[in-house]
């Protein structure tokens, strides 16, 4: 059997980053990244792209019902926001020689 070697890919985009959804059912809403799924280059944003579910009665949820809860959303479906506006990111050397993600728009590094 040989082993599948999974390249990771430097994604626009991280946990924590607030971005706004540019395509889809949800274009034009904005929301904080929960998780991002690297293999499947997609990404759970908060409050974005709802999808309804039915939950099946449990020992620990014994009602069961229907939830609400966020579907993921493909990265090139999302842009960083920086000072209330969506921008295009990119790459550069910072000070200290590591690459960094920036601002496109302002030239600014982001966190």
């Amino acid at each position: 059997m040989e082993k599948k070697i999974i390249k990771q890919t430097k994604l626009h985009i991280k946990k924590g980053d607030t971005v706004m959804v540019i395509a889809g059912n949800a274009k034009g809403k904005t929301g904080v990244i929960k998780e991002v799924i690297t293999e499947k280059s997609r990404a759970i944003v908060e409050g974005a792209n709802l999808q309804t579910k039915h939950v099946k009665p449990s020992a620990s949820n014994p009602q069961g019902g229907i939830e609400k809860r966020e579907g993921s959303i493909h990265i090139s479906n999302l842009m960083v926001v920086e000072n209330g506006k969506a921008v295009r990111t990119g790459r550069k050397l910072n000070e200290k020689g590591k690459l960094q993600r920036y601002s496109k728009a302002t030239g600014k590094f982001i966190a």
